[in-house]
């Protein structure tokens, strides 16, 4: 987090203002870019925004297992648990994204297949569990990007402050989505992959300074 000179002063923001930059990068440049540009990388199916929310989600669950058996002696018992929680919910959003690998190998399950709204195998789009999908991530987004810090700061497995915006934005976006209707109709378009990169990243952010905090202390307890 760094200092920001305007003209008006400085300002000290307590949170990384990365996803305010992502997205003015986004919707102030690259969405104007000719050739579709906009939509090959950021709206059609397999896009390379997918995949990398797909590579943040899958290396937080690779060092969420290191972290386990990093200090598994000196760490309580509620905090093992909120890590292995934080493991298994890595790891089922990240298959989730590829679809359990149907969409590298394309080979599924027809019998999930026939009860899925995108014809894959996936549980997040099996016909009426979608239509609390976005709930999820409204509820998601607050709990790591605020109530996580906010009521149970000692809690490792939860994000600190300073990520509350690769959170929030994804829980005021589909919030806006979804309710928006009930006084102005459908006011914007439904970029959902644009937003959901931010939890992505903002949990792999936070894996991987818990990691160098473990390794860190790991190092200091050997020198010692």
């Amino acid at each position: 987090m760094r200092q920001i000179v305007t003209p008006w002063g400085e300002i000290r923001p307590s949170v990384l203002i990365f996803p305010v930059y992502y997205l003015l990068i986004i919707y102030g440049l690259i969405y104007f870019l000719p050739f579709n540009i906009f939509r090959y990388f950021f709206q059609k199916e397999d896009s390379l925004i997918e995949w990398l929310q797909f590579l943040g989600y899958f290396f937080s669950f690779l060092i969420c297992i290191v972290i386990l058996f990093s200090k598994k002696r000196d760490r309580s018992l509620k905090q093992t648990i909120c890590w292995i929680l934080l493991t298994l919910f890595c790891f089922y959003v990240a298959g989730e994204e590829i679809s359990w690998a149907e969409r590298l190998t394309s080979i599924g399950l027809d019998s999930v297949r026939g009860i899925n709204v995108q014809g894959e195998t996936n549980l997040h789009n099996l016909k009426g569990f979608n239509n609390y999908l976005h709930f999820s991530f409204i509820f998601t987004g607050i709990l790591f990007g605020w109530a996580g810090w906010k009521f149970w700061p000692n809690i490792e497995a939860l994000p600190n402050k300073k990520y509350t915006l690769f959170f929030l934005l994804v829980s005021a976006f589909y919030f806006y989505f979804d309710f928006s209707w009930i006084t102005l109709g459908k006011r914007i378009p439904n970029h959902q992959e644009i937003f959901e990169f931010l939890m992505s990243s903002g949990l792999f952010l936070h894996c991987f300074e818990s990691l160098k905090i473990e390794l860190s202390k790991k190092r200091l307890k050997f020198n010692n």
